[in-house]
């Protein structure tokens, strides 16, 4: 059986255990930098390579030039000098060499898993564990050396293939890593040949190539560099189309987030017009959109006249009705492309832009070579419009949402006008009692009603109804409230009222706006009752003596409807006595004309016979039987526009 002297050689351990120092220390030092810089990219970190690989390479080649002008000189024959010489090669080679690995490291730790964590960190294990076979002095030769050979070589061969970084290289950054790392293994080379001719001069004092760990490592490295440069290669041909489908991916985010981020409909139709183009390679475009705020066109390439130029040379029917805006039917993508007789441009896609599946708009990609425009074009650019149309929803919609916070602030603050509009308390004296309900359609309503004592037992009463509603009629309500009181102090007659009330509205009512009412004077000492209406519904009074119920008849116009003295032809007032105990009924036209499920009206005679039942009761019992009969009308029905009840019943003072 053969044994194998295994003896440590003490002549050669002190410098064995300083290059073994020296080869941990660099390779610490490296690999806290490179861990350091997380933010370096792989061309970074090929580049690091590099400039390590040119400096030391620098440095050796300034050691031949030394070895060759002083050639066949017993300077350079001396041991002395060819060791000095040879171990500052031998620093700049593990420099190198350890830094590279440091960096191959970096890149085949990219993505890593447990499993690829746990091999890399036995590779390590094992090319410091070869350093010791140097203490014993192990020969190349020897069994135990070619078994560690062998076994950092297996190690090295699985590692090699971990290549998940060479994917995510751009076209341009590939070319500069196969650069890169076929000139550190030109490096490799150049010092293997260096340390070759070292060795071969029987001077050096420690051969390094006679060392598991520096062959071992020379293997390594050499070998993860040729199998890079080969799957870099063979990556090239697809650079172009990853680029082209992450350029894609990010155009779609910029669209998906264009709304978010604040942007606005023109810059979303920027968007949506360069992503296109450069997704189908497009030498020109033009993006046109159709809004009620006007016509919004963006260009790219083409002049104005080129536009109409092409828009004759289209002879796709589906392209055509695309660009007026007609179309009334799904897409077939295949009929999106088609091909221009043009002098220029020979290939076309069109695309509608739509919002709410309502057609606002279309995109036109045009390319100078004929069908340059596949299928697949189509549907990239299908996904971007309907993005795009995705986010102008999306902007509607806030913007919607804006209007409607605004609108509702709006009618918050005009309905709190309005309550202060309407009287807070309503007179119940020993003359009449009063009871009133009003009911606004829309959070704020027009309908109006008052009364004021302009003098000892002379009141003015009035109701109204403005045209429209919210916050519009609300305002109008405002001015006729200003109007009602600084006329009714004056004491003048219901005509009089309602001609002065005019030429007033005249000048600050909205030119579509009118407002219908009737004015009441009533003179609680000669129990009479004047009154002059303006186009509003006719009153109803109860006889408590007759018991019967008559409507208050008086001819008139609204307020606003004729802005000028003619008005006065249409007023007319007229003067009813009252009794004790009458009732008289003041309301809007809501009320008339609430519908139940069927879509019939409640109507005037309906409201007669309501008023007619209750007239005798209290005041309160009036409003809210009239209530009550109205809501058995109409059911589960919603009233659709402003209604308001005033109840007047009369007194006799004289027993008050």
């Amino acid at each position: 059986m053969q044994s194998y002297d295994m003896k440590v050689d003490f002549s050669n351990f002190f410098p064995q255990l300083c290059f073994t120092g020296f080869v941990l220390s660099t390779f610490a030092y490296y690999r806290y930098i490179i861990t350091k810089a997380d933010s370096l990219n792989f061309t970074d970190l090929l580049w690091k390579v590099f400039i390590t690989g040119l400096i030391t390479t620098l440095v050796s080649l300034a050691i031949q030039l030394f070895f060759s002008i002083f050639a066949r000189t017993t300077l350079v024959e001396s041991p002395l000098t060819v060791n000095f010489f040879y171990n500052i090669l031998v620093g700049l080679v593990v420099i190198f060499m350890v830094s590279t690995l440091v960096v191959w490291k970096r890149l085949i730790l990219y993505q890593k898993s447990k499993k690829l964590l746990k091999l890399w960190s036995l590779f390590e294990v094992t090319l410091v564990a070869s350093m010791l076979f140097d203490f014993w002095g192990v020969q190349f030769g020897e069994t135990y050396f070619q078994l560690a050979l062998a076994l950092l070589g297996l190690f090295s061969i699985i590692l090699v293939f971990n290549l998940k970084w060479v994917a995510y290289l751009n076209f341009k950054q590939k070319w500069k890593g196969i650069l890169f790392i076929l000139l550190s293994g030109i490096y490799l080379y150049h010092f293997l040949l260096k340390l070759s001719w070292f060795v071969a001069t029987d001077m050096i004092s420690m051969n390094l190539l006679d060392r598991v760990f520096i062959l071992g490592l020379f293997a390594f490295l050499f070998l993860y560099a040729v199998i890079s440069i080969l799957v870099t290669l063979f990556n090239l041909p697809t650079s172009s189309v990853f680029e082209q489908k992450l350029k894609e991916a990010i155009d779609f985010q910029k669209l998906s987030q264009s709304i978010p981020r604040g942007e606005t409909k023109d810059q979303t139709y920027e968007i949506l017009l360069e992503s296109s183009m450069s997704a189908v390679f497009a030498d020109a475009a033009w993006l046109e959109v159709r809004e009620d705020a006007g016509i919004t066109q963006i260009i790219r390439g083409l002049k104005d006249e080129e536009v109409d130029e092409i828009k004759s040379s289209i002879k796709s029917e589906t392209i055509k009705s695309i660009l007026k805006l007609e179309l009334k039917k799904e897409l077939n993508a295949g009929r999106l492309a088609d091909d221009l007789k043009h002098s220029q441009y020979k290939s076309i896609i069109a695309l509608p832009i739509l919002v709410q599946n309502q057609q606002v708009g279309f995109i036109v990609l045009l390319n100078e070579v004929s069908e340059a425009f596949n299928r697949e074009m189509v549907n990239i650019i299908t996904t971007f419009v309907n993005q795009a149309s995705v986010s102008l929803e999306n902007l509607s919609l806030i913007r919607e949402s804006i209007e409607n916070e605004r609108y509702k602030e709006q009618l918050k603050i005009a309905k709190n006008v309005q309550k202060s509009l309407l009287p807070t308390s309503l007179i119940n004296n020993n003359h009449l009692t009063m009871e009133a309900f009003s009911m606004a359609a829309d959070e704020v309503g027009g309908d109006y009603y008052d009364i004021l004592e302009y003098e000892k037992n002379r009141f003015g009463l009035i109701i109204g109804d403005v045209s429209g509603k919210g916050t519009s009629a609300a305002f109008q309500m405002a001015q006729m409230k200003g109007i009602f009181h600084s006329l009714a102090n004056q004491g003048i007659s219901p005509a009089d009222f309602n001609k002065k009330a005019n030429a007033a509205l005249s000048q600050c009512l909205e030119k579509t706006s009118f407002i219908t009412s009737t004015y009441f004077d009533i003179d609680t000492d000669n129990k009479t009752l004047t009154f002059s209406r303006a186009g509003h519904c006719p009153s109803l009074f109860y006889c408590k003596t007759e018991d019967s119920v008559n409507y208050l008849e008086s001819d008139g116009m609204g307020l606003g409807m004729v802005r000028n003295s003619s008005y006065e032809d249409y007023v007319h007032s007229n003067t009813v006595s009252y009794q004790e105990g009458d009732t008289l009924l003041l309301y809007t036209d809501g009320i008339t004309e609430a519908k139940n499920r069927e879509g019939e009206q409640f109507g005037d005679a309906r409201l007669k016979e309501s008023f007619t039942t209750h007239a005798s009761k209290a005041p309160d019992q009036v409003k809210e039987g009239i209530k009550g009969d109205l809501s058995e009308f109409i059911g589960e029905m919603i009233i659709d526009d402003d209604y308001t009840l005033v109840v007047v019943q009369f007194k006799d003072n004289n027993n008050g």
